[in-house]
């Protein structure tokens, strides 16, 4: 078994190195070989210096560059450069630690072929210091019911950055998308839904940083690219050629 860690990063210098030594300590303690792959998404700090230097510490640690900016473009390319038989994609900040997989691996084993990290099923929970502010829980919940109407029924949080995805789901959906902004979670699911694959969310310990980069304007960009998400649904553009 070989799994693919993908790390999109853009001007992460001050959280991508802690983050990697401990994706790193993690795998070096598992029995299947890994890749952690990191993409550069046109950072304009040392993020990328930060990387290249730890690749003499982190056997298995790759830089790609994306320099076309928007967090989907950079988890897409990592994915689909990926050579793992299993892909999880996570935030540079390491908010879900990686030892999360170990609630992935029984629902990837009986059959999903999509498991995504959760803040709204049962057992979730955000450590304590790291509350998000009131209005992202508002907006949050309120989103939610708009996506699941018009895109993803059924999921009750699709923003967390730590999904897990077969090779074959990956190679499927990643190059179908059309969304490359913060919807693009979005149309990821919708598309694994329209395929037909298994998605399973997993309750998750989140650490809210408070140097988040997700701001107010996130919420609206998101519902809108729900909106095209359904639209594209509507006229066939995801229909496998």
């Amino acid at each position: 078994m070989y799994l693919s860690v993908i790390i999109p990063a853009y001007n992460e210098e001050k959280r991508i190195g802690k983050t990697l030594l401990a994706v790193d300590e993690y795998l070096s303690g598992q029995k299947y070989d890994s890749e952690i792959i990191v993409v550069d998404n046109n950072s304009k700090d040392k993020t990328a210096d930060i990387v290249n230097n730890l690749k003499f510490k982190i056997y298995n640690l790759k830089l790609i560059s994306q320099p076309i900016q928007g967090k989907g473009n950079a988890v897409a390319k990592g994915m689909l450069e990926a050579w793992g038989d299993y892909r999880v994609f996570m935030d540079a900040d390491n908010s879900t630690s990686i030892d999360h997989i170990e609630k992935m691996w029984p629902f990837i084993s009986t059959g999903y072929d999509v498991v995504i990290g959760s803040l709204a099923v049962k057992g979730a929970k955000i450590l304590q210091g790291g509350a998000e502010p009131w209005w992202r829980v508002l907006l949050g919940k309120l989103g939610n019911k708009w996506i699941q109407i018009f895109a993803v029924w059924g999921i009750n949080d699709t923003q967390r950055g730590f999904k897990m995805f077969t090779a074959r789901a990956t190679e499927k959906i990643f190059p179908k998308l059309t969304i490359f902004g913060w919807g693009f979670d979005v149309e990821v699911l919708a598309l694994a839904k329209k395929y037909g694959y298994k998605i399973k969310e997993i309750p998750i310990i989140w650490d809210n940083d408070p140097n988040s980069t997700v701001n107010f304007w996130a919420y609206p960009q998101v519902l809108m690219q729900t909106v095209k998400v359904r639209w594209n649904l509507l006229i066939g553009k995801y229909n496998s050629h």
